[in-house]
């Protein structure tokens, strides 16, 4: 038992040594973690959005007890059960759950918290028929779990760094506009958020703001340079207008 503990640990292990991006898929790891525990397993956030799912091949194609795509959020109401359990509780209750029929008795599941110093960052759930969880699915869950916690906190990391960053680039890209070419820009940022259209006509924007079209177009010209808009001229109908940044709105104060 202690030899196979070994290797089925070695198996997650692998997530993190054999990853040349060190960035580490939540498929794969539910893929791995579905393969130690022989169940199907997914990662949800705190949030309850589906980061990972993956099922077994010992299971077949057997019924699903949450049916959902990666990417979407879980019921609610199951989401907030499970952040209440605060540590691993193996073959639990469906019933506690929310689950209801054959379900409660076909499938025996662990739920494991996925929390770094104390802090919850999301919830690993497994189920599997007919086998009860044992001592070394409960290492395995709980070791699957603390790597899951550090893809987090590096996912969390990584996306905070580049709001920091997306806003500097920004504030600098402002900072370089005349006070009518940011008059300018507010007018047709709020006209890309309200409308929800790329396409903005200089012309009208100068009648409207009273600010020349060259200044108009200066400033467009500023934000491109910088990467926070991307233009193209669409002819008669006027330019059409990406934002890559949206960072920009903030800045802008448009809501």
């Amino acid at each position: 038992m202690g030899v196979q503990l070994l290797d089925k640990t070695r198996k997650l292990n692998n997530l993190l040594h054999n990853n040349s991006s060190n960035k580490v898929v939540f498929n794969d790891m539910c893929d791995v973690l579905s393969d130690v525990l022989a169940s199907r397993t997914l990662i949800l956030s705190k949030k309850g959005k589906l980061l990972g799912y993956s099922i077994s091949v010992e299971m077949g194609n057997g019924e699903k007890l949450i049916p959902s795509r990666v990417g979407e959020f879980v019921d609610k109401d199951l989401n907030e059960r499970l952040l209440e359990i605060l540590s691993t509780k193996e073959n639990v209750n469906l019933e506690t759950l929310g689950f209801e029929g054959k379900f409660t008795d076909l499938y025996n599941a662990i739920v494991t918290p996925i929390s770094i110093a104390g802090e919850r960052y999301g919830t690993m759930f497994a189920y599997r028929a007919d086998k009860k969880y044992n001592i070394d699915d409960i290492i395995l869950s709980e070791y699957g779990a603390t790597i899951a916690g550090l893809e987090l906190i590096r996912s969390h990391n990584e996306e905070t760094e580049e709001i920091y960053r997306n806003s500097n680039i920004v504030s600098a890209a402002v900072a370089t506009l005349s006070s009518s070419e940011k008059e300018a820009i507010c007018e047709i940022m709020k006209k890309i958020r309200s409308e929800k259209s790329e396409l903005i006509i200089a012309s009208r924007i100068s009648q409207e703001t009273g600010i020349t079209r060259s200044i108009i177009v200066n400033a467009l010209r500023k934000l491109e340079s910088a990467g926070v808009i991307k233009c193209k001229g669409a002819g008669m109908k006027g330019t059409r207008i990406r934002v890559l940044n949206t960072a920009i709105y903030s800045q802008l104060g448009i809501i």
